[in-house]
């Protein structure tokens, strides 16, 4: 077995520089215990010996092992004989952060982790249509590698409707828009190569790349009405020649998790810099469809042809209809079906089916769903700016949350507290490529008000607990675990 460590200096950098209060013992473990909460430190991850942090440390043994003694006492970390101590999580701790079904679980827990809501009207609809059509897939073998013929068909209009001249032949249907990135990944990249993404981005896109054996480089993207809000083309320029970078992964529309989109001028702006430098340019559209105020802007793949597009209907429709799709260049279709049948042989047909009728007339499902999120919206945004008049937000034109900055370094302490209170929600470095990110956090709005204003008043607590450095007398409950 693969044993997963982390040497004294590799530790060291991962806290803060500042000086330890008194006890230090107490500090230190306070300290490394954030670096658990945060995922920086994973379970069953060796640490350094108490010897070697307390040198690089400039510390006496003595307070490294009072601090191991106390995360022990605690269960984050768990003494094995001769081999040393280990990342733990404790007993009544979830295996994992992410919630997902219902708003509020039985033990009154709200996931606020996962910018996704309930279904829009019309979906049950759409996959009782789609039963009634099931008995003409049963005869062939079920697999669709490329994916079923009228549900390619329909996407292919959708773009044609959006000013995109697209073909069924250039749309490659999969297992929602991570599933997509994942095979454009694999067939476009090799191993080592380094890919521009957006930082801030989508936390679960910098762990496909990193999966598939491919660097990530962040992109600086800023936010909250600074005049260097948003995408900077001689930024991009510069981090594109600098890095090496083959590869770049951007959310124009809605951007996730700053809500961001991409002004016309700039959109040719950047088109013009990646087509110059021949670089892959991997386009995420997931939340295009959301949009809540403001224009309608140029698809990027209309002003750069060889430019690669991901869709999902998670997002505009459900999170359970776990369908995504890729429209790409002809030449490049074949190498990314062979590329997606070796993965997993084709996105299950009945769901194809169910996006295939949703697609038949789309606008009354989407209209529905963005005036649920418009009001979910602006009530979201009143709570933050009453509870919260320190921190600072945009209101997003689209997308599903808001993008907060608060006024000092503390959602990783922040999102301890919050959990403790029954609120889980996802500190704001786990969106940055690099580092940082420790003032900003993401609040989806996908939850309807009342859970809103339960989940607001929670955080109001949990940002008096963090400001003031004391612990929470709550222990967290237990959530739904998805490590079986």
């Amino acid at each position: 077995m693969v044993v997963r460590s982390v040497g004294a200096a590799q530790l060291s950098a991962l806290l803060p520089a500042a000086a330890l209060a008194s006890p230090a013992y107490a500090s230190l473990a306070d300290r490394l215990r954030l670096l658990v909460v945060d995922g920086r430190l994973v379970p069953d991850q060796r640490l350094p010996s108490e010897r070697e942090l307390a040198l690089r440390l400039s510390l006496s043994r003595t307070t490294v092992a009072a601090a191991y003694a106390r995360l022990r006492e605690a269960g984050y970390l768990c003494a094995r004989r001769g081999a040393g101590n280990f990342v733990a999580l404790p007993h009544r701790r979830p295996a994992t952060g992410f919630l997902p079904g219902a708003f509020r679980t039985g033990e009154d827990q709200i996931g606020w982790n996962c910018a996704s809501g309930s279904a829009t009207p019309g979906l049950a609809t759409a996959y009782v249509r789609a039963a009634e059509r099931l008995p003409e897939l049963l005869a062939g073998t079920g697999y669709l590698p490329d994916g079923l013929d009228a549900l390619r068909e329909r996407l292919a209009g959708w773009y044609v409707r959006r000013g995109l001249d697209t073909d069924p032949a250039q749309i490659v249907v999969t297992t929602g828009a991570l599933s997509a990135l994942s095979v454009v990944v694999a067939t476009t990249c090799t191993r080592g190569d380094r890919i521009l993404m957006e930082s801030p981005t989508y936390t679960n896109a910098i762990e496909a790349a990193r999966r598939a054996g491919v660097r990530p480089v962040g992109y600086p993207l800023s936010a909250h009405g600074s005049s260097e809000e948003g995408w900077q083309p001689s930024e991009l320029a510069r981090t594109l020649d600098q890095t090496g970078a083959t590869a770049a992964y951007l959310i124009p529309d809605h951007q996730n998790p700053t809500g961001l989109s991409m002004p016309e001028t700039l959109r040719r702006e950047l088109a013009a810099s990646l087509q110059h430098r021949e670089i892959t340019a991997i386009v995420d559209e997931t939340l295009v469809e959301l949009r809540l105020d403001g224009p309608a802007y140029t698809p990027v793949a209309a002003l750069l042809p060889d430019a690669i597009s991901l869709g999902s209907a998670s997002k505009a429709f459900w999170g359970g209809l776990r369908v995504g799709w890729i429209r790409a260049p002809h030449a490049l279709v074949p190498r990314l079906v062979e590329t997606r049948a070796s993965l997993d042989l084709g996105t299950a047909p009945f769901e194809q089916l169910v996006l295939a009728e949703l697609l038949r007339d789309p606008e009354p499902a989407l209209a529905a769903q963005r005036d649920r999120l418009r009001r979910q919206r602006d009530h979201l945004a009143d709570l933050i700016a009453d509870a919260f008049p320190d921190w600072q937000f945009t209101r997003p034109a689209g997308g599903l949350s808001l993008w907060a900055r608060l006024p000092a370094p503390l959602s990783s302490r922040l999102a301890e507290a919050a959990e403790a209170l029954g609120v889980i929600i996802t500190p704001g470095h786990r969106f940055f490529v690099e580092g940082g990110g420790e003032r900003y956090l993401r609040l989806p709005f996908t939850h309807p008000v009342d859970v809103l204003d339960d989940a607001v008043g929670r955080l109001s607590e949990a940002w008096s607990i963090a400001r003031s450095g004391r612990q929470t007398g709550r222990r967290p409950s237990r959530a739904i675990d998805l490590s079986a």
